[in-house]
């Protein structure tokens, strides 16, 4: 009786449980000669997803929810039938701070960027000429033809330097902790390219394309645009690894080096211990990937790559602590305000379940592209600089019950101009010099838990394919 097949998976984050969970649902669907090896270097499952629950709070120290419109994750959490545990975001007013002062978030706009001019028009946010800038918007002729170009060159052409700094900045590149005029358009937003070449002008654009929000009763909030679980993401990761056959996850297992062979390859591990996989999927770092696989040139476009750092600061107080109490769910900070926070969530408004009734959590983010360093500070200093410029708009007069400092290094995949030509290269060259080795996760197609859920999803079709066509070969 032939052996069966070894896959290996390397990288127990979100986009490897998938891809775990997912090959093993179909070899027992199809009864596969088939086995699955997950092999994660740290001592715990879930990568940045991690939940810390602590005198009745729950704080999220890497993502706090997924976007509802992506449909990867929920319908992943109703596979596992977690599907009751799941929670949507309160909605409230969110903000952006621009010099010492709150301003609403301009209503009619996708992104920062605007559907409707009049929101605009009566926003303190911006001058009266980035408002006479934004208003030429639709008159300006449509940008030449490109494979690809920065978030920042292409929003300052059509809106200006204002609307970017003050908006989309701390919006758009906030999201991937990065340098808004080095990350990719066509890498992260490539919507808003389509519809200026299909409709010659971006609010033109988002308003053909845009689905018109559904009329609400009055006093009636509309539902949240994010999603969440009861008991925490980190629940998610559990409910998956429950899942997997019993061996399938190897801890604390890194994998140093990889070697093909004839018809397969070595998988050295850290622990000097050789595995025989005859395909693999690496869902880790490109870093890391770019290391197990040195020996081949090709690779060496990954380190073109960079990662940022960041770190998060959850803090807690009786609700009386707060002098100057904010009716929101939080706010982004502008690129030219003096601030080393980036932004702020009052998860307990947005997540009333995560705060116990009478108490509050703050949750802010620190460390500006060109504030990095900031990573690296004891916990009290990263705290002090958080409450220092909170105090400036809130008056905290109270030190927090309790901080809880994540931090973040290297962790945030930069998107820079030319990604997606750089990850097609790679791909191309290791279908041909590694055939049944697969990329996946967030260096690569998206970084939200959806996009990596994806990317999982579509590995799993890829090592099943390359399977199927050896066998028959």
């Amino acid at each position: 009786m032939a052996e069966k097949k070894q896959i290996a998976i390397v990288g127990g984050g979100i986009a490897g449980l998938t891809t775990a969970y997912y090959l093993q649902k179909q070899i027992r669907a199809y009864r596969l000669d088939y086995e699955v090896k997950l092999f994660e270097a740290s001592s715990h499952l879930g990568g940045k997803i991690e939940t810390l629950k602590k005198d009745g709070f729950m704080i999220e120290r890497g993502p706090d929810s997924f976007l509802a419109r992506k449909e990867s994750a929920s319908r992943l959490i109703y596979d596992i039938g977690m599907e009751k545990d799941l929670v949507r975001n309160n909605t409230g007013q969110s903000y952006i701070l621009a010099g010492k002062k709150l301003h609403k978030m301009p209503k009619r706009a996708f992104m920062g960027v605007p559907t409707e001019l009049k929101p605009f028009y009566q926003s303190r946010l911006l001058s009266t000429k980035a408002k006479a800038r934004i208003s030429v918007e639709p008159m300006l002729p449509k940008g030449k033809e490109a494979q690809d170009q920065s978030m920042g060159l292409f929003f300052r052409r059509r809106f200006g330097d204002e609307l970017v700094e003050n908006v989309l900045e701390p919006l758009l590149s906030g999201v991937y902790a990065g340098d808004i005029d080095e990350l990719s358009l066509m890498a992260t937003y490539p919507k808003f390219y389509e519809v200026e070449q299909q409709y010659g002008s971006v609010i033109k654009g988002l308003q053909a394309t845009m689905p018109k929000p559904p009329k609400q009763k009055k006093g009636v909030k509309p539902p949240g645009a994010f999603l969440s679980l009861k008991n925490g993401l980190e629940s998610l990761v559990e409910g998956l690894e429950a899942k997997l056959d019993p061996g399938t996850v190897q801890l604390e297992t890194s994998v140093d080096h990889i070697e093909r062979k004839a018809d397969h390859y070595h998988l050295l591990l850290g622990n000097g211990e050789v595995f025989r996989a005859d395909a693999a999927v690496l869902a880790s770092p490109f870093f890391a990937v770019q290391r197990m696989l040195s020996q081949y040139d090709f690779m060496e476009q990954l380190k073109e790559m960079k990662a940022t750092s960041v770190a998060t600061v959850a803090m807690t107080f009786d609700a009386s602590a707060i002098k100057k109490d904010i009716d929101g769910t939080g706010f982004v900070i502008s690129r030219n305000s003096k601030y080393r926070i980036t932004a702020c969530t009052w998860t307990h408004k947005k997540w009333e379940d995560t705060t116990p009734e009478g108490k509050v959590m703050l949750r802010c983010y620190v460390g500006r592209p060109d504030d990095s360093g900031v990573v690296d500070l004891s916990d009290e200093e990263i705290v002090q600089i958080a409450l220092k410029d909170l105090n400036k708009i809130m008056k905290i007069k109270s030190k927090p019950l309790f901080s809880v400092v994540s931090r973040w290094k290297k962790a945030m995949p930069q998107y820079v101009v030319g990604h997606l030509k750089r990850v097609a290269d790679v791909r191309a060259n290791m279908a041909i010099h590694l055939p049944g080795v697969f990329l996946a996760g967030g260096s690569y197609d998206g970084i939200g838990i959806p996009d990596c859920i994806d990317s999982g999803e579509q590995a799993v079709q890829n090592v099943l394919a390359y399977l199927r066509e050896k066998s028959f070969s």
